[in-house]
């Protein structure tokens, strides 16, 4: 571990050098990328550096108390230094271990979840927006600010789709184990019977690009305007407010109708393909990576089948960690950390990081 821990603070030692250089100070998008870099790069180093320092004076206790001393007032204080020091190390090197699984996994970033109605017709479009409502709920217990980028609402309050940004502390740590298709049996207030019915929808994380991970040129959009539809919104029908952006290189097509602004749909659009973009990009760099990750839990893959939610029972089945819970009503609250911290704690016992 503490090898990687070496190459990253060689690395920062490369950034601050590259940033001093007049060819990348005049460069505005290298700077911005390579501070990036090193801003995340600087807590990790500090801690490290920190460990090392405590490492260097434990070993120097040690040689101490390796000396034959009649002074037990001396060695006492020395053996209470090293407990003291030993300690410090233990918290240090768990607090590195965390700092290195969030760097691999990009928990700094902020993400886009798209939530689509599956199998099931107008119950699993009322299942999309509970879903919605549980993710909202839990970002605000995490005061993570969450903005809708895109919805196609159906007449009886459910969505087809709906697409919306998370920005926080941690977001994508906490998030990204939620790609996949949720289902809920429940009973739908249409059914006379009171027969149950299995219905789905799925959920897509995509980390959110940034400028600086990701240059698109801007002649590789095609860019079309066209009047919003819908229900409600006096908006709705008057004015070419919606867009629609395609990306010629990936064939990607993103709109976004739900401004009255042409120019704050097209911003929310633009948001959306680049993470979009990002994630094919990622995916085909990664394809190895990809297929050793499909047999562990974030996978990502939205046609995989990751959860139940069954209301008779008020029951909640993780099946990727054959995790039960019968708190149903509480997790739609929110309340997730009960299942995301069960499916931190695998994932990271399945790759090893403790």
């Amino acid at each position: 571990m503490f090898e990687k821990f070496a190459d990253l603070e060689r690395r920062f030692i490369e950034l601050e050098e590259l940033m001093g250089k007049e060819e990348v100070v005049t460069d505005s998008f290298r700077l911005k990328k390579l501070a990036k870099e090193h801003s995340a790069l600087k807590p990790i180093v500090e801690k490290y550096r920190e460990y090392k320092k405590n490492q260097k004076d434990l070993d120097e206790v040690e040689r101490l108390l390796g000396q034959k001393r009649d002074d037990e007032e001396f060695i006492e204080l020395l053996e209470s230094e090293k407990e003291d020091l030993e300690n410090k190390n233990k918290k240090l090197k768990e607090e590195l271990e965390e700092f290195l699984f969030q760097q691999q996994e990009g928990q700094d970033r902020n993400i886009i979840m798209e939530i689509r109605a599956g199998t099931g017709g107008e119950e699993a479009a009322l299942f999309v927006s509970d879903l919605f409502r549980m993710y909202s709920k839990y970002a605000q217990s995490k005061a993570w600010k969450v903005e809708v980028l895109s919805s196609h609402p159906t007449a009886t309050g459910g969505f087809k789709e709906l697409i919306f940004s998370v920005e926080g502390g941690g977001v994508y740590n906490r998030l990204r184990y939620e790609s996949g298709t949720h289902r809920v049996q429940r009973v739908p207030t249409t059914e006379a019977s009171g027969r149950i019915h299995t219905s789905a929808a799925t959920v897509a994380v995509l980390p959110e690009a940034e400028e600086v991970d990701l240059k698109i040129d801007p002649n590789d959009l095609k860019i079309e305007t066209f009047r919003a539809s819908g229900h409600g919104g006096q908006h709705v029908n008057v004015t070419d407010s919606a867009v629609r952006i395609t990306h010629l290189p990936t064939n990607t097509v993103v709109s976004c109708q739900d401004e009255r602004s042409q120019i704050k749909n097209r911003q929310k659009a633009m948001k959306v393909l680049r993470a979009r973009i990002l994630e094919k990009l990622e995916k085909e760099k990664n394809e190895e990576i990809s297929k050793f990750r499909k047999s562990q839990i974030g996978t990502g893959d939205r046609s995989q089948k990751i959860r139940t939610y069954n209301f008779p029972q008020n029951r909640v089945t993780d099946h990727r960690i054959n995790l039960t819970l019968y708190k149903l009503n509480d997790i739609l609250e929110g309340d997730l950390d009960q299942i995301i911290d069960c499916l931190i704690k695998e994932d990271r016992k399945t790759k090893n990081v403790y």
